[in-house]
């Protein structure tokens, strides 16, 4: 390092080179270069992991395929890398979706990506729309209580759903019938954006029929469906079962 006329200090090429020396005169600290170093190191590890996998990339997997950094650490990368990308400018952007992390492209560029790919904007009728809803704010629910808010017939509804991959088959209610329980799956996350379920509007921003996607259990009536009232729920609860045919004690 040598001495300027004015007696501030100047850097030769070499200490410029190496990142030590600021344009303001100062020497940055080895240790904080080193440490911003190894966090760009990171993220760019995890953006490859990112952009290699293509599907949402829970937290915990991102730790197991890393084998080294901390949880704070892949935190502090994945916050270095998004804000990387809406700094720049980038065509890309981390998003936190369906419990993980995963790198898309933004919407704004959504006409270009399909026609690139020659694919037509994903669709969803007002009948699967209602379905759907049903299903994520009732989940796990069956056939029966979809039909009761709905009011019509939802097996095709329902079979388009799984179709979809949008919805499945999560086992059987254990009532007469044992009927087949629905609930959302993962790509339904993926196709709104959600991190996850709690990231879903509140019901009470739904409007009309909202208190039917809340009610624990649906009662059908002449004035058609409505929420089982908590007397007829006590009542049901204080009834004995029958006792199976042939059976006297």
């Amino acid at each position: 390092m040598t001495g300027a006329g004015d007696g501030r200090p100047t850097a030769s090429l070499a200490e410029i080179a190496s990142g030590l020396w600021e344009p303001n005169g100062h020497e940055t600290a080895p240790a904080e270069d080193a440490a911003a170093s190894e966090a760009a190191r990171l993220a760019g590890i995890v953006e490859s992991l990112l952009f290699a996998s293509g599907a949402p990339v829970p937290l915990a997997r991102l730790l197991e395929a890393l084998d080294g950094p901390d949880r704070r650490e892949v935190i502090a990368a994945l916050q270095l890398l998004g804000d990387r990308y809406e700094r720049t400018g980038s065509g890309l952007r981390l998003v936190h979706v369906a419990g993980g992390y995963q790198l898309r492209t933004p919407s704004e560029h959504g006409p270009w990506v399909r026609r690139l790919l020659g694919q037509k904007p994903p669709r969803l009728s007002r009948p699967m729309l209602e379905t759907l809803a049903v299903v994520a704010y009732r989940q796990p629910c069956t056939k029966i209580e979809v039909e009761a808010v709905r009011g019509v017939d939802a097996d095709p509804v329902l079979t388009t759903l799984m179709e979809r991959r949008l919805i499945k088959i999560a086992g059987r209610k254990e009532t007469p019938g044992r009927p087949l329980l629905y609930v959302t799956t993962r790509e339904f996350l993926e196709v709104f954006g959600l991190p996850d379920l709690h990231a879903m509007p509140p019901l009470k921003e739904l409007g009309d029929g909202a208190e039917l996607l809340a009610a624990r259990d649906l009662t059908v009536g002449l004035d058609g469906v409505v929420p089982t009232a908590p007397e007829d729920e006590a009542a049901e609860a204080d009834t004995p079962p029958e006792a199976p045919a042939g059976d006297e004690s």
